[in-house]
């Protein structure tokens, strides 16, 4: 029997037992569309991640007082004894003398220290909060990753101006603070010369003017420094190189290390396969979705074997051999799998749109689609496979006895 003609049998089993097959085909209709879209988010998260690491920039580490927990890099690893709790508070300080030292590294092409706290500020007669970093306004523009709405970035000459977040400067207060207004910090004046695409309400000066507005702030000392170095390609060894010196500066060993690098780098992997981890669990649940459906095929196969067992034998009484009635109901178990997959894409990019119209960051791809669909049609086969098999060995003298 030609596969043309088999195809045409099944696909006459599946049109003349329609409400069986569709609550059959409901099953994997769910199961695909869950995975297409969770694969969607999970493809739009790491692509969102690239995205922020490429504004980033793979060249920029972090100079941190303290041994941080997780490890980002070379240079963040824990003590020898793998305690990972810190110094006392007085020895876990980042000071000019670390600066100096990163300075005077030939692999070392930029340095931005940088310190923040939490300030009151008052607007036209509204109050507040704010979060404010104080950075180098010479070396601001080598570490930004955050485009202007407007304005401009701070310069060396800058002293009491500042660059306010898009929230602040819309949202925050009932008017809203535009370029060149004035905003009272801690009872001081500072001109906005500049608002940030984003940002929230944070605010960002010039480090100097900065120590002026927090008191448990001290002159020349630091909570980070961040280090612009000069290959990128050779990041590891860089690491290595700064941290050996500054525990020579700062007189310890790896046992008690009392500082931080960690790479920009590293942290995008680490949240990479951190997604990559989660997307996989997601897709596995919504996996199971799809072995409910297998159940329900494997249940319509063996149905339809029964109420076609005096057709099998009639078709085998006129010389249909073995092979022709497994491939017919192959077939027809592989179309359950195949219109389940694709009514399954079809909703699942549905949902996709509706996350992305509501912020969600999803990538769809061909690639995805085609497999998922290629699963589900391979999941119908092997599901019918077994009521394919018994149809085919059904004696065709016992299969016309039946009723």
């Amino acid at each position: 029997m030609k596969l043309q003609k088999s195809f045409k049998m099944a696909l006459n089993m599946v049109l003349h037992s329609k409400l069986r097959s569709w609550l059959t085909i409901i099953g994997i209709v769910l199961g695909v569309a869950s995975v297409v879209a969770i694969l969607a988010i999970g493809d739009g998260l790491e692509a969102e991640i690239n995205s922020q690491f490429e504004d980033t920039g793979g060249d920029i580490l972090t100079l941190t007082a303290g041994v941080s927990k997780a490890k980002f890099g070379p240079g963040s690893h824990r003590g020898n004894n793998g305690d990972s709790s810190s110094a006392s508070s007085e020895e876990e300080i980042i000071t000019r003398k670390d600066y100096q030292t990163l300075k005077g590294l030939v692999d070392v092409i930029a340095l931005n220290p940088k310190i923040s706290g939490s300030v009151d500020i008052y607007y036209q007669g509204e109050d507040g909060t704010a979060s404010i970093t104080g950075t180098d306004p010479a070396e601001y523009s080598k570490f930004s990753t955050t485009d202007l709405l407007a304005g401009r970035e701070l310069i060396s000459s800058d002293s009491n101006v500042i660059i306010i977040g898009e929230k602040l400067s819309t949202e925050y207060f009932e008017r809203e603070i535009s370029l060149n207004q004035i905003l009272i910090i801690e009872g001081k004046a500072f001109r906005v010369i500049g608002i940030l695409d984003g940002g929230g309400t944070s605010i960002i000066m010039p480090i100097d003017t900065t120590y002026s507005l927090l008191e448990d702030k001290i002159k020349n000392e630091y909570d980070s420094i961040q280090i612009k170095i000069k290959d990128e390609s050779k990041l590891d060894e860089t690491i290595t190189l700064i941290e050996k010196k500054l525990m020579m500066t700062r007189h310890v060993d790896k046992k008690t290390k009392d500082f931080t690098i960690s790479s920009n780098a590293a942290l995008a992997e680490m949240r990479q396969e951190l997604v990559s981890t989660m997307t996989s669990f997601l897709a596995a649940i919504a996996g199971v979705s799809l072995l409910v459906g297998a159940v329900g095929v494997a249940n319509t196969m063996f149905t339809s074997v029964l109420e076609k067992t005096k057709e099998i034998g009639i078709m085998k009484s006129i010389g249909a051999r073995n092979k022709d009635i497994l491939t017919i109901f192959l077939f027809n178990s592989g179309l359950i799998g195949f219109v389940g997959g694709l009514i399954g894409a079809i909703l699942g990019y549905i949902m996709i749109q509706i996350l992305s119209f509501a912020g969600m960051p999803v990538v769809l791809t061909i690639t995805n689609i085609s497999l998922v669909v290629s699963i589900s049609i391979i999941i119908g086969m092997i599901s019918g496979l077994i009521p394919a098999i018994n149809a085919s060995k059904l004696s065709p003298v016992d299969a016309l006895r039946s009723e």
